[in-house]
């Protein structure tokens, strides 16, 4: 009797160690996670292998890893299985061609999303891979779950960081040095980490005694993984933005509370570094589209922005109801006690604490793409490379296509796949005939 009350107790203390409690943050805490939570000294626990289950080499990976690469180290914990869940961001499961669909809902996106490669039909022309997995995403390399290098790019785009390393470490520190005092500086060393600072109910860093981890564990200025050699170090230091602690869920009746502040694009641009044009000039040729902290929101886009409601349709007058976590702007600001209030997961999507769009926001990567994968080609958040991203059932209301005839729109994918896209939001939301959500800002439809 005694040993099973232990073993309660220790399956209470792993679940609470592993996240699954309210406290969403409880492994890595804003800094570096429990060494053997990824590394094992010996492979062995009590004579029995550490990691089981997998394509894993004999011993220990790289760097005494529990995986052969530093993404399977990640993946261990932050992949899942078939149901909405916590910090994962990748399922498992899923296949090109047929209704296996991506669960997890965070604002970075599912990874998973890289293996549905999907056959299209449109304007009676079939596309044998049409919708291809590689082009949705970030293409981390991780045999142990399945996620291999982008096979068409060989860098990054606007940059030279190699495909074949891109890794979860390319990106976060999965030591999690760099920390944020209560001036808002970063650095790697100093006052210890006490906290994420992640959440909108993540504690603020205390003057000359603590700091607070950066967002999401992102590395800074200076970072460069210690697998890949180069000139790759990042010059900038991690982006402002505070997210609610509750982050993976459906979006059906209101959107996550997140709110993006300053640097965004410019820690895109640490690898993306072409794609940073915070200025343009209309009719000018060679530009890129505007992100960055200077790429203001020009008054006509904040009119369309905020109006927006449906394709043709500027009506809406709510001020809360005008965010979409579907075209989000980046706030301008570094301070978190401006941040973390509109950080909030409100009931429904005319009462947010989001403000409308201002000309002292900004548009940023983020804007457009999702920072891990998403359903939809270049990881956007939404379809582009169609006239409709819904077309009209018998009552004339709004629905995601279903059809298989030559005149066929959904990308390969059926109804569910459709919603789970778009993050459980329902076709009559965005009406019938809806076109592409470039409309939101440039409202051409």
């Amino acid at each position: 009797m005694k040993i099973v009350k232990l073993s309660v107790i220790l399956v209470a203390a792993i679940a609470i160690m592993m996240g699954l409690s309210t406290t969403s943050f409880a492994f890595h805490s804003g800094g570096v996670a429990e060494c053997e939570g990824c590394h094992s000294m010996h492979n062995s626990f009590e004579g029995a292998p550490n990691v089981t289950g997998r394509t894993f080499a004999e011993g220990t990976g790289p760097y005494l890893l529990k995986a052969n690469e530093a993404s399977g180290a990640c993946l261990n914990c932050h992949g899942a299985g078939s149901t909405l869940s916590g910090y994962h961001i990748s399922t498992e499961g899923i296949n090109a061609y047929d209704t296996t669909t991506p669960a997890q809902l965070t604002p970075g996106g599912d990874f998973s999303w890289l293996k549905k490669t999907m056959n299209i039909i449109i304007r009676g022309k079939e596309a044998v891979d049409g919708n291809p997995g590689h082009t949705h995403g970030h293409n981390i390399v991780s045999t142990d779950f399945g996620y291999a290098a982008d096979d068409v790019l060989t860098v990054a785009p606007g940059g030279t960081y190699p495909a074949g390393n891109l890794a979860c470490s390319s990106c976060h520190d999965p030591h999690g040095r760099y920390r944020r005092d209560a001036t808002g500086a970063y650095a790697t060393t100093g006052l210890p980490i006490f906290n994420s600072g992640s959440y909108n109910n993540s504690n603020s860093p205390i003057a000359g005694v603590s700091a607070v981890g950066a967002y999401r564990i992102l590395g800074g200025n200076g970072y460069q993984p210690k697998s890949l050699a180069g000139s790759y170090a990042f010059g900038t230091d991690p982006m402002d933005v505070v997210v609610a602690s509750s982050y993976n869920r459906l979006e059906t009746t209101s959107n996550t509370g997140i709110a993006y502040g300053n640097n965004v694009s410019e820690w895109c641009a640490n690898c993306h570094t072409g794609m940073l044009q915070t200025g343009y000039t209309s009719g000018t040729m060679g530009l890129r589209h505007p992100a960055g902290n200077a790429a203001n929101l020009t008054a006509d886009i904040v009119s369309n922005y905020n109006a927006y409601v449906s394709s043709g349709i500027m009506t809406n007058a709510t001020a809360p109801a005008a965010f979409s976590t579907l075209n989000p702007f980046q706030i301008n600001s570094a301070d978190r006690s401006v941040l973390k209030p509109m950080a909030v997961t409100s009931t429904g999507k005319a009462n947010q604490n989001m403000p409308a769009a201002s000309t002292s926001n900004s548009v940023m990567c983020l804007s457009c793409h999702r920072a891990h994968a998403s359903g939809f080609e270049s990881m956007l958040r939404f379809f582009y490379l169609n006239e409709f991203m819904t077309v009209a059932d018998g009552s004339n209301a709004g629905m995601y296509d279903s059809s298989t005839t030559e005149n066929k729109i959904n990308y390969g994918y059926n109804q569910a796949q459709q919603q789970q896209a778009y993050y459980g939001r329902n076709a009559t939301e965005f009406g019938p005939y809806s076109r592409s959500l470039c409309n939101k800002c440039h409202a051409k439809d």
